[in-house]
């Protein structure tokens, strides 16, 4: 803000600062409901790890009890953690923290090959620990490695978690809720399952804002209750619980600390660091601040913390609720002490016994439908990650599908240890069975250990194999000879002469990406012609659309100038003309040429029907449109010379344009 020199008050006046929408705090009564609003849209998916956990591991009821007050209380801490922030620990942005569905498999691992029960959560809280402390010491240099995480590893990774956490769901929900034992063939469990997720499923299309935002919850309270009216749970538990309680750091014992298990914890929290990237990252843009190093640190330090203090009280690592950053963006109230309201009310529950009864009583087959339904959500949200990952780029389709294979091959070959069960009143011996994680000695065991930390492994390798070692970038043009480093010490002639053809040679576009130099990615080559064509002028921006040749217009041997509406070039005379016509009644109309991208709109009528309907555009409404189909064009173009660098996808695109030759439809 320019400051007025020649008024002498000015220096006298204080310097007035508008605090940034994070930092405001609203008024008590509207901080609190605000903070209930986040506990109740986090609460089924904060409770749901320990209750997965105690069921996979055969946990008592005590013992489940302890392990959701612990939660709730350590939720509590790990978001004033992050939200309020303490020295270099915290991002200070309304951030939830919640257990992370990333450890649940890792978790179940650890504890079943140590005993299972409350003796294998020793050795998961010893390397919880372990793996905490890890992790808030590496914090600042994990900041350093981001550029190592691209869209194809994290896309990856969460696709991963979310099919290797199936499993788990489709487990509860074909459980006994009385005995835990798996009977999948009885009706009535499946139909608690259905139930539910059809209940969510019709919440999530009727309800709207904040009840939408709760329908795992509804969900999950409608089944129980319907469950309890049939008689296949009750609340006796809830009315003998005390009102008042508090579990105390290292209830189940001193932990135990195990070296396989303190690596596969390590490996896994890298996995939960990249996730809490992502969530900062997404905040930042909704609330409008920028994310620098230091906030990506200062996130993972406070995960390190958390997951640290979640050993401690008998929990387990932390991360970024994404529900949470959702519910952000959906009220629009970006304060951060709304969160930090939350993480009050949570400390608050966690000491209340009561709660962590009232979550038991919900039947197994009630959670695993619930549960069915979230992990499917998680691995969707890797799915859409992945969209945005340029798979024309045959590498980055080896990274996707090899360690998917890896991840899967690994997670669905695990051994099985042997149980004795009780049946009719006698014991029954379950026979184990062998799996990968046995067939390699020592280490080795490490990424064989579940199938989320074989696919991140084989995903942070194999980016840095293709992409980060033995060569000099991605190739990007020249049929390959051309690749990102060379790209990034070209001159401005050369940059030029690479890419001017993807915006018609206008100088003034190649010249604002080239000053983006260096570039790390491919997708932030691209990004630069998108982000420089949104800075110019108007003049700038006329000069651009005006350089593009008019519709329907030929050479001197009648081919067509317009190169990228290859559909054109199969055209009659008569259709020619019609298109012609079109042309030149809209240039006449607004002054430039009319740009249509038809590798989108693809029939000769489409382009008909987009082209007269925009004459009724004004013409700044119209420079716009024009621009977007610009944008799209320049998109395609890059794509070709990506494909052009590409000998996979070259050959790809070659025997596409062989099939169009042949049935007539051109290019």
């Amino acid at each position: 803000m320019a400051t007025n020199t020649d008024d002498p008050s000015a220096a006298a006046r204080p310097a007035v600062t508008r605090k940034h929408p994070v930092d405001e705090v609203p008024p008590f009564g509207k901080l609190a409901t605000l903070g209930l609003q986040h506990v109740i849209a986090f609460y089924a998916g904060a409770v749901l790890v320990p209750l997965l956990i105690a069921s996979a591991i055969k946990l008592d009821s005590e013992a489940l009890t302890m392990l959701i007050t612990a939660d709730l209380f350590t939720c509590g801490i790990a978001s004033l953690l992050q939200a309020v922030g303490i020295w270099k620990i915290g991002v200070r942005l309304p951030l939830l923290q919640g257990i992370t569905f990333a450890t649940l498999a890792p978790v179940i691992k650890i504890a079943n090959d140590n005993g299972g029960g409350r003796v294998g959560l020793l050795t998961v809280y010893g390397a919880v620990i372990s793996a905490g402390v890890i992790t808030f010491l590496i914090a600042p240099f994990f900041a350093r490695l981001v550029r190592f995480f691209p869209a194809v590893v994290t896309g990856t990774l969460i696709t991963i978690i979310g099919i290797c956490l199936l499993p788990v769901g489709a487990g509860d929900a074909t459980r006994d809720p009385e005995t835990k034992l798996p009977d999948a063939g009885n009706g009535r469990w499946l139909l608690y399952a259905i139930g539910t997720i059809v209940l969510i499923v019709l919440m999530q299309r009727f309800f709207r804002g904040f009840w939408a935002t709760i329908s795992i919850l509804l969900g999950l309270v409608v089944g129980t209750f319907v469950a309890w009216t049939l008689g296949d749970t009750g609340f006796a538990a809830v009315g003998e619980a005390p009102w008042v309680g508090f579990t105390d750091p290292f209830a189940f014992g001193w932990p135990r600390f195990d070296v396989i298990a303190i690596v596969s914890m390590v490996v896994v929290l890298l996995v939960v660091a990249v996730e809490s990237t992502g969530s900062v990252f997404a905040t930042g843009e909704i609330v409008g601040k920028r994310i620098t190093k230091a906030h990506i640190a200062a996130t993972v330090r406070a995960d390190g913390l958390a997951t640290v203090i979640g050993g401690i009280f008998n929990s387990f690592p932390y991360t970024a609720f994404s529900e949470n950053v959702g519910l952000v963006r959906l009220t629009g109230v970006k304060s951060r002490f709304v969160v930090a309201a939350a993480g009050v009310i949570m400390i608050i529950l966690g000491l209340l016994p009561k709660t962590a009864k009232l979550v038991e009583t919900i039947p197994s087959p009630v959670l695993g439908g619930a549960a069915l339904v979230m992990f499917a959500t998680v691995a969707i949200v890797g799915i859409q990650t992945l969209g945005a990952v340029d798979f024309t780029d045959h590498r980055n389709l080896i990274i996707a599908g090899t360690s998917l294979a890896m991840g899967l091959y690994v997670q669905f070959s695990q051994s099985v240890a042997p149980e004795t069960i009780t049946v009719n009143g006698a014991p029954v011996e379950v026979p184990g069975l062998p799996g990968v994680d046995e067939a390699v000695p020592g280490l080795l065991q490490i990424p064989f250990s579940t199938g989320i930390t074989m696919g991140a492994i084989t995903a942070i390798l194999l980016n840095l194999l293709f992409f980060h070692t033995g060569s000099r970038g991605p190739a990007v043009a020249g049929r390959g000879a051309i690749r990102l480093a060379e790209v990034n010490d070209m001159s401005r002639e050369t940059f030029r002469a690479t890419f001017g053809g993807l915006v018609q040679g206008t100088d003034w576009v190649v010249d604002r990406a080239f000053e983006q130099r260096p570039f790390e990615t491919t997708h932030d080559l691209r990004a630069a012609f998108s982000e420089a064509m949104l800075t110019g002028s108007d003049e700038e921006q006329l000069q651009l659309i005006r350089s593009f040749p008019d519709l329907g217009a030929q050479d001197d041997v009648g081919n067509p100038t317009a190169v990228d509406h290859t559909g054109l070039v199969v055209l009659d005379e008569e259709e020619l003309g019609t298109v012609t016509d079109l042309a030149k009644a809209y240039h006449e109309h607004f002054g430039f040429p009319l740009v249509i991208c038809a590798r989108e709109t693809e029939r000769y009528e489409r382009v008909l029907r987009n082209g007269w309907s925009r004459m009724k555009n004004s013409p700044t409404s119209e420079r716009s449109f024009a621009l977007i189909e610009i944008a799209k064009i320049a998109n395609y173009r890059f794509d070709d010379l990506v494909a052009d660098a590409n000998p996979i996808a070259t050959a790809r695109l070659r025997r596409l344009e062989d099939i169009g030759r042949l049935d007539g439809t051109g290019r």
